[in-house]
């Protein structure tokens, strides 16, 4: 199999995000979920065509990254923005069973506690059959307000998903700060910062068993593994290597040279492959005519062995998140 683990429904349909833009506006304005063929004609011309044209199997889809704009301070408009983008998800593992499976947007705000988040965590795996969530370390959309997710304010939501042996991606929103672009540093800046907060802290000795994934091919982390390591020495911290027991990163990384390197710094086991499709970065490298986000076909040229081939396709995927791994079973898959 070839399992896509970073996938979000960036082609809603326009129902969907009117309600979105009435809800910012203030405009009282009850949900009408899209129907079903709407949502098919979304999934099929988008996100299921080119996972079918480049070999996929399965895509693990979540709501619009850049969307769930957690900087917004209502809960109220965020506990029901999360709820109706959840449900828009579940609508699609639903329609195409055997193509995608859920990740769960939380309704964080900025300076709130996670217990509606946590509730929300709860309705979609038990309920909704979810195989994970998104996690948002920065709610403040780029000003960097939050506790690091090292802090005991993390710590509930945390024994949730253990409780629920779900993992979760590290995933920011929008950025709200100018200095950031969303794309092209924000998302970026999270998946290093937290990873340096993992470094100064023993988190894992707390939750053994929590599983990160860490997108994007995880920041600017392995480009600098050798200042991570340096930087742990100098402040008595553990080897960085002793956090991959915990921590995984994805192959979202968009040229040839960058996966390489990943494959080099990184160990096989710790390599889930993703593409976030559709996502950040769209069209061909015009030098080469690869798509940049056809992950796959950098994947295949790395230089893996057979068996290290197989488990970053799919084998990572299903160790990591043991739901999607009982769900393909349930398939005969």
């Amino acid at each position: 199999m070839i399992i896509d683990c970073h996938g979000h429904f960036t082609t809603v349909p326009a129902s969907h995000t009117d309600f979105r833009v009435a809800q910012k506006s203030g405009e009282a304005q009850a949900y009408q979920a899209p129907g079903d063929e709407a949502v098919c004609e979304a999934i099929e011309t988008n996100q299921l065509r080119v996972l079918r044209e480049r070999g996929g199997d399965l895509m693990v889809i979540s709501p619009q990254a850049s969307a769930m704009e957690h900087h917004l301070t209502d809960q109220v408009t965020a506990g029901l923005w999360a709820r109706v983008c959840n449900n828009l998800i579940h609508q699609v593992t639903r329609l195409f069973p055997e193509n995608f499976a859920g990740v769960c947007q939380l309704p964080q705000t900025p300076g709130d506690a996670l217990h509606d988040s946590i509730a929300e965590l709860h309705r979609c795996v038990e309920e909704l059959g979810f195989v994970g969530a998104n996690v948002n370390p920065d709610p403040s959309g780029g000003w960097w307000t939050a506790p690091t997710m090292t802090d005991e304010y993390w710590f509930p939501l945390y024994e949730a998903l253990v409780q629920l042996d779900v993992p979760a991606m590290v995933h920011v929103s929008a950025s709200c700060n100018p200095a950031f672009h969303t794309l092209g540093a924000h998302y970026i800046n999270a998946d290093t910062s937290v990873f340096m907060q993992l470094v100064q802290n023993d988190l894992f000795d707390r939750f053994p068993t929590l599983r990160l994934v860490i997108p994007h091919g995880g920041g600017a982390v392995p480009y600098h593994w050798g200042r991570y390591r340096g930087l742990a020495m100098r402040l008595g911290r553990p080897d960085p290597a002793e956090l991959l027991r915990n921590v995984f990163f994805d192959t979202c990384v968009y040229h040839q040279p960058g996966i390489d390197l990943l494959r080099q710094v990184i160990p096989a086991e710790n390599l889930l492959f993703a593409s976030e499709m559709l996502g950040a970065v769209r069209g061909a490298d015009p030098d080469t005519g690869i798509a940049w986000d056809d992950t796959r076909t950098y994947v295949e040229t790395a230089g893996f062995g057979q068996q290290d081939r197989a488990a970053v396709f799919a084998g990572n995927a299903r160790r990591v998140y043991p739901r999607l791994d009982a769900l393909l079973t349930s398939q005969g898959r």
